[in-house]
């Protein structure tokens, strides 16, 4: 009989990374991997964007983010749009840590709650990545879902003001391709939840895990197969499993730390 195998340690498995035990590495990114890139998370005390929400007067934060507010009252939106937007930012550490674990070929896949495209810049292949809740790369119509030029949206976003249809009789606010509350996520999502399954090792990088379905991610990952939080904070049920690693702390400073024992120590 076989000696029970002891929890990982993020030495552990970075062991199991460089020997090749661990191949197929699922990821769920959040806010928190680009903040430091100067998007503001949403829930951080006094920084996060809710915090700062008093004087648009909304009925409750998340309403600037929920379709059928947006749909009567879409300047709270455009008001903080400029600060969302991800125009002429850079990905972050964070980023290029999960570029690297697409150029060694051990990442399965990226499941991404950003709309901010920042792992497409980093360069991390788009048939590994999916924007669960869209992205501002396009933009359309809220009423007759005719697309907008970018000029004319950029030009609006840095105005702060809501750019309108410009198809005769329409007149209806524009939205970005970004799903909002009371929206359906992308079907490529239920075309891609079967990767979870496949995961040898899943990292779990800056969300509170609080908005579903991504929330619900983690747990459908088999027992015995470890999971990696690297958050400021705990979230979900991460650290509940013997399998569980935990980094508290900010995302690239994990990803450091796992680069750091996979690739450099030893």
């Amino acid at each position: 009989m076989s000696s029970p195998q002891p929890n990982p340690t993020i030495q552990s498995l970075a062991t199991r990374i460089k020997t090749g035990q661990i191949t197929r590495i699922v990821v769920l990114t959040g806010a928190g991997i680009s903040t430091s890139a100067g998007i503001p998370d949403f829930r951080s005390p006094t920084t996060g964007l809710y915090d700062k929400l008093a004087p648009l007067n909304l009925p409750y934060p998340e309403a600037l983010f929920h379709i059928s507010y947006f749909s009567h009252s879409p300047e709270p939106f455009y008001a903080i749009a400029r600060a969302r937007h991800p125009a002429n930012l850079k990905p972050t550490l964070s980023h290029a840590f999960l570029a690297l674990l697409a150029k060694k070929n051990i990442l399965h896949f990226l499941f991404t709650q950003n709309v901010d495209n920042l792992e497409e810049k980093a360069g991390i292949p788009a048939e590994k990545v999916l924007a669960v809740h869209g992205s501002w790369k396009s933009q359309h119509c809220w009423t007759c879902k005719a697309s907008y030029p970018d000029e004319l949206m950029e030009k609006a976003i840095n105005a702060g003001e809501v750019p309108y249809c410009l198809e005769a009789g329409c007149g209806g606010a524009i939205k970005p391709d970004v799903v909002f509350f009371g929206e359906n996520l992308p079907s490529a999502f239920d075309e891609k939840i079967h990767l979870i399954s496949e995961a040898e090792c899943m990292l779990v990088l800056g969300t509170s895990l609080r908005v579903a379905p991504c929330s619900t991610i983690p747990r459908q990952i088999a027992a015995g197969v470890p999971r990696v939080l690297i958050n400021m904070e705990k979230a979900g049920d991460l650290g509940s499993r013997e399998d569980d690693v935990l980094l508290l702390g900010s995302c690239d400073e994990g990803g450091l730390s796992v680069c750091g024992c996979a690739w450099v120590e030893g």
